[in-house]
């Protein structure tokens, strides 16, 4: 019988949840607690376990700045062997332990002017933005030079686009080829077309080989892991004047032609998950993570000779969607089905294999009521990478060396007082449609049933085709607030993705109408439950979580004392479909972007509203908010902040958070309504 199939029954339906132990009285976390640069992030082990590399905070710089650190494996104990700071301009944000000696490393800086017709943000005239970078190095780390470029003056291409693309970046890494001692596969943009043409790529000469070349509507879709040949590509072909079809296209190994299957074609307005995530080596059939079958995304496997799924799904849950296979990237377990991820509360990793099903267990039972999740291992596992973090404790990492001793490499943030945070819950509540709407609920710490109804906040998230996961919020707003004495709810409202196709299609043309409703319905829980004061809730949201805010500022009757917007969209009419660079995200979400349009309803504004974003947000422009702020000042207390600086998406500077968390809570305490919050 096959494993995973029995796998799919033995999951829990319910999802452990991680709870710190409670303290009376909680006392703020000083802002500089989620202002400083964490301590350590970004740790990747090299697939030999030889090398580490992590971003670290920059000696010297008390947490203000970053720096690349390598390790030599076998002197873990003794510290980096290398610590390279951030430049002035350029500053490190990720890192990779790549093979062949080679760290790959993304910078990124601020840049000032136009960015000739290229790059997110290229519409918005004289451009205040970041530009990002991939750069190799080697352990040294002495010399640092663009990841995969290709700087060669091409013929018939103008020194405009030559410039614009020489200040986006050009190149990505696809896939690491883990066999392979020394070729990757890499995307390049090809100037002419400006379509991305694969090569393998020599991380040791630099030598390229073409894979794929792409165009406007086809892309690469599944390389075989072992040697990069492509099996699968994918295709949009328009389907009548409005609507388009996606086809995954099947290399045909008799005759090298690719070919068309019909039980993987779908259509864009339909939005089924139909993903290629694998490859059997013994029988050849593909892995394919879909919504078809179920509401929720299941994994199958689909035979290209028959042209035919499975009669019965390879991983699967009731509840939840399966996130993605974990394949084997090893000699001794390679391309093997290790297990799956489900996305419950959080994205829990279920190992069938039974080394790797004994080692999570091991760890887990090591750190009981937090998340333990394995993130690199040798061959032989005698060198294994972890991290652990919960509701109240952000990312630890370590080393376990020959199944026995443990390493620990440190917190991102380990000046962090956990006591002060709270308790965490996934909870769910029903909207006045009855939709069952799933959402995560953080409490003060100390505070239990039966205690004085809180001050509360109601927090949509960004996308709004994202979702929240239960566990340490990295922008550290919940435990800010937390610590604060404020409740935090975030619903998964309507048009969230991850909790089935059904929900997530509920949302389309809905934004300010039944979205709404949802935000509206989670502060009217809180109040039925006992645990806010009808009088004492706001709504705090950033970039759609922003638009939620605006639209709660001119809906009537409000639950809200006030709204907080962060880099919101408040002018859907001005949104258009330009806010993405990626077209097939413009083809899907441009057509759902649809509902009331806070920008033509700023008569009606009752509450109090505080607007900020970043001076460099290329996402949602500063118009968005100056504009709806310039709209509703004489109705309602409004306050606008432009950030010097920040861009759209984290990682924000120190002076970013140290900007924006004061003014979220000082408008909460002191312009919040009549009483403040």
């Amino acid at each position: 019988m096959n494993p995973l199939k029995c796998a799919k029954f033995a999951l829990a339906a319910s999802i452990a949840l991680a709870a710190t132990n409670a303290q009376a009285t909680p006392t703020p976390l000083p802002t500089d607690s989620f202002a400083k640069i964490p301590a350590i992030q970004s740790v990747t082990m090299s697939a030999d376990g030889k090398r580490l590399v992590a971003i670290i905070a920059a000696p010297g710089s008390n947490n203000g700045d970053t720096a690349l650190a390598n390790w030599d494996m076998d002197k873990l104990g003794s510290g980096p062997t290398s610590i390279t700071p951030s430049g002035d301009r350029m500053k490190f944000i990720a890192a990779s332990a790549l093979k062949a000696g080679k760290t790959l490393v993304i910078g990124r800086q601020e840049f000032t002017g136009q960015l000739s017709g290229c790059g997110e943000g290229n519409s918005t005239g004289a451009t205040k933005t970041f530009l990002t970078k991939a750069y190799l190095t080697d352990p040294s780390q002495t010399k640092f030079d663009e990841a995969f470029a290709d700087n060669t003056r091409k013929l018939g291409v103008s020194e405009q686009t030559q410039r614009c693309l020489e200040l986006a970046g050009s190149a990505s890494l696809v896939h690491s080829l883990p066999l392979d001692p020394e070729k990757v596969i890499i995307s390049q943009m090809n100037e002419l077309t400006l379509s991305a043409n694969y090569y393998l790529f020599n991380l040791a000469t630099g030598k390229t080989e073409l894979l794929f070349r792409g165009g406007t509507r086809a892309s690469p879709g599944l390389f075989h892991p072992r040697n990069g040949e492509l099996l699968t590509r994918s295709q949009i072909e328009p389907l009548g004047s409005n609507d388009y079809e996606q086809q995954i296209l099947i290399k045909n190994k008799d005759n090298g032609q690719f070919d068309k299957h019909d039980a993987l074609t779908t259509k864009l307005s339909d939005r089924y998950t139909m993903e290629v995530a694998g490859i059997d080596d013994a029988t050849g059939k593909l892995y394919i993570l879909t919504d078809k079958f179920s509401d929720q995304v299941q994994a199958w496997q689909y035979d290209p000779a028959t042209k035919t799924f499975d009669k019965e799904p390879l991983a699967a849950h009731p509840q939840y969607p399966i996130g993605g296979l974990i394949i084997g990237t090893r000699p001794s377990n390679f391309n093997q089905v290790l297990g799956f991820y489900v996305d419950g509360p959080r994205r829990e990793a279920v190992y069938v294999d039974p080394q790797m099903k004994a080692l999570s267990d091991s760890l887990k039972q090591a750190y009981p009521g937090q998340y333990v999740a394995i993130t690199g291992y040798n061959d032989d596992l005698s060198r294994v990478l972890y991290t652990t973090s919960s509701a109240s404790k952000p990312t630890s990492y370590f080393v376990l060396t020959d199944k026995k001793s443990v390493t620990s490499l440190g917190s991102e943030r380990p000046w962090m007082d956990s006591n002060q945070i709270g308790e965490q819950r996934w909870i769910t509540y029903t909207a006045r449609d009855g939709r069952k709407i799933p959402a995560i609920l953080d409490l003060p710490a100390g505070w239990k049933e039966g205690d004085a109804a809180l001050p509360a906040l109601v927090h949509p998230h960004g996308g709004p085709w994202a979702r929240d996961y239960t566990g340490w919020d990295a922008s550290g707003w919940v435990p800010y607030f937390t610590s604060r004495g404020y409740a935090v709810v975030r619903p998964q409202y309507r048009g969230s993705t991850g909790f089935g196709r059904d929900h997530w299609i509920a949302g389309d043309k809905q934004w300010g109408l039944t979205m709404q409703d949802d935000n509206d319905d989670a502060a009217a829980w809180l109040v039925s439950q006992g645990i806010a004061a009808k009088d004492r809730i706001a709504i705090f949201g950033y970039s759609y979580g922003g638009f939620a805010a605006a639209a709660a500022t001119v809906r009537t009757p409000s639950p809200f004392q006030c709204a907080i917007a962060g880099a919101p969209v408040t002018d859907l009419a001005r949104l258009g479909v330009s806010w993405s660079e990626n077209r097939l995200q413009r083809i899907l979400q441009g057509q759902t972007v649809k509902g009331m349009d806070p920008m033509q309803h700023t008569a009606s504004a009752g509450i109090p509203v505080l607007l900020y974003v970043g001076d460099r947000d290329v996402r949602t422009p500063a118009f968005h908010a100056r504009g709806f702020y310039n709209a509703v000042q004489g109705k309602v207390a409004a306050k606008f902040e432009l950030i010097p600086d920040m861009p759209h998406s984290m990682p924000w500077y120190p002076r970013h958070y140290q900007a924006t968390l004061p003014l979220m809570e000082s408008f909460l305490r002191s312009d919040c309504g009549p009483n403040g919050l």
